[in-house]
């Protein structure tokens, strides 16, 4: 017989092949369907015996027994082991009640164990921490500093040396300046200036007090190693005294010296501050930034194009300028020697348009770049770097048009004197236009230089200040990596290096501060001569003698 498909035909009859091939699938689903069913029954079982042997999470243990020292323990006596302990690790259980009892034990000094007139034949190492600043509480950073530190002393003490680790912190005189006046102005709305001198300084003793004791807890809840017998502050009297003295013998030397030159000046601040201080902040073009003191944010990264009149008015020089309020201080226009555009007009003079009277001689130095802008360089000697150079170089007049609170002065012009200077960045621009002499705005990628303790824009300005000479100590410096005397790790670093060293300029000392170790130098006036300043006065007395006012 035939079997009939779907479509009312016919199915040839299956193989004996085929039939077995059915039979035994069919078995094999009638054995599965057995094991799903076997499952469903045991799945209740297997859940409840899974949960009650399943092994709890950490969350869920519980220590049995204490948490905390159950003993009172007088500060400074040994701890008591001989009670329950917590059933996990507890660090605060751990760590307590020791370290006192290692520092009355006197184990972190020299002298333990040891007579120190007697000389360790095994050696000894002395380090001193680098002292925290007192700005505020260790972060991070200093408890991976200190570990490593720790982890030195204790070694060098296991191995018998005569082991010395010297404690303190540093008053950071402008950080720590910047942050007390600013808590001062928001408890009280007052500047140091409007609480005075003395008054300040003490508001600033108090802050060092509570955040050096803050510092010097963090450092004993490290467990690290310190003597604290012989705990430092950098204000310390013996290390006053001691700043004092290296600073007339280094100035004795030719070391530190006097000048009066450009220095990086933060007008919030009223300091002049080292080249480590100010952040070079990149722009790739047009950018509004805040500056302190202003309400609405100002604007960088564009280039300023403005035309100076020939004073024969056979026609103009045309400029570019990233602060263009500086154009008040301009003496001088140069271009590059060997352009052909200019060199007819050198020895000539363009007239300041702002400034009625002053004229500007235009002069040729190879610092110009003939392909960037219009390849005339407006000349401000006492607020450019670069003009500073070119000024001493062709003797152009230094004009100072910035004060050190940032406002415009000197000879800027009556129109300008007294303004915020980015607000005459403005009102200049407006002037510009005003008369015709406007040509031009566009993007100009630049690095602008920023005060990292008050977030200014730095202002470079003429300054009389004091100098450390950098170049003969940076040579030995590269001497002594290229003769093997000090090794960098990794090689590659030593490029880096070099390149430091070669670039070093003297290094700017003074700052303007209330806070800090102060100058030993005095004015010394007498009739008719002009101020000299005096240095090499360890006290008051030794400079009067040297100044002749009273005799030896």
């Amino acid at each position: 017989m035939e079997n009939e498909n779907e479509g009312g035909g016919t199915q040839p009859p299956k193989t004996a092949k085929q039939l077995e091939k059915e039979a035994k699938k069919r078995e094999k689903m009638e054995k599965f369907k057995q094991k799903q069913d076997k499952k469903q029954q045991q799945e209740p079982a297997d859940l409840a015996k899974t949960a009650k042997s399943a092994k709890p999470s950490k969350k869920d243990i519980k220590a049995t027994g204490p948490t905390e020292y159950i003993f009172n323990t007088p500060s400074g006596e040994r701890k008591r082991t001989d009670g329950p302990l917590p059933d996990a690790y507890d660090p605060k259980y751990v760590e307590c009640v020791w370290y006192p009892w290692w520092e009355k034990q006197g184990f972190f000094k020299p002298e333990y164990g040891r007579d120190l007139s007697q000389p360790n034949p095994k050696g000894q190492f002395v380090m001193v921490i680098p002292p925290p600043n007192v700005t505020g509480s260790c972060h991070l950073g200093h408890a991976l500093t200190n570990s490593v530190e720790d982890v030195l002393a204790r070694w060098h003490r296991m191995c018998g040396k005569t082991t010395l680790w010297i404690p303190g912190c540093d008053h950071a005189g402008i950080a720590t300046q910047v942050v007390v006046e600013k808590k001062l102005w928001r408890e009280q709305g007052k500047s140091r200036h409007d609480v005075g001198r003395e008054a300040f300084i003490e508001h600033v003793w108090k802050w060092k007090n509570e955040k050096g004791d803050r510092i010097y807890h963090q450092l004993r809840r490290l467990g690290s190693s310190l003597d604290w017998s012989r705990v430092f502050f950098s204000m310390d009297d013996n290390l006053s005294e001691a700043v004092l003295e290296a600073f007339v013998r280094l100035h004795e030397k030719g070391v530190i010296y006097r000048s009066t030159r450009l220095v990086n000046w933060s007008c919030t601040l009223k300091s002049a501050i080292s080249d480590i201080e100010v952040n070079k902040e990149e722009l790739s073009g047009r950018t509004f930034l805040a500056v302190p003191g202003y309400k609405d944010k100002v604007e960088f990264g564009v280039l300023i194009e403005f035309a100076y009149p020939l004073e024969d008015g056979s026609g103009e020089l045309v400029v570019a300028t990233t602060r263009v309020e500086t154009m008040l201080g301009d003496s001088g226009i140069a271009v590059h020697p060997e352009d052909t555009r200019y060199s007819h007009l050198v020895g000539k003079h363009a007239l300041h348009p702002l400034i009625p009277g002053r004229r500007l001689r235009v002069v040729a130095d190879d610092f110009v770049e003939r392909e960037f802008g219009t390849g005339c360089v407006k000349i401000t000697p006492a607020h450019d770097h670069n003009d500073y150079d070119v000024g001493k170089r062709h003797d152009l007049p230094f004009l100072t048009v910035i004060s050190d609170d940032g406002n415009m002065c000197g000879d800027c012009g009556e129109q300008f004197k007294g303004m915020p200077r980015f607000e005459a960045r403005k009102a200049v621009l407006a002037a510009l236009k005003e008369k015709g002499l406007y040509r031009g705005t566009k993007d100009n990628p630049m690095v602008v230089p920023v005060c990292s303790r008050s977030k200014d824009i730095v202002e470079p300005l003429i300054k009389p200040q004091w100098y450390v000479r950098c170049d003969e100590m940076a040579k030995r410096a590269v001497d002594s990596v290229a003769n093997g005397d000090l090794r960098l790790i990794p090689d590659s670093s030593v490029k880096t290096w070099n390149r430091w060293m070669e670039g070093m300029r003297d290094w700017c000392i003074s700052r303007q501060l209330w806070w800090g170790h102060r100058v030993p130098a005095y004015f010394v006036v007498k009739d008719g001569e002009e101020p000299e300043v005096s240095v090499g006065g360890r006290v008051l007395q030794t400079v009067l003698m040297k100044a002749g006012y009273i005799e030896e």
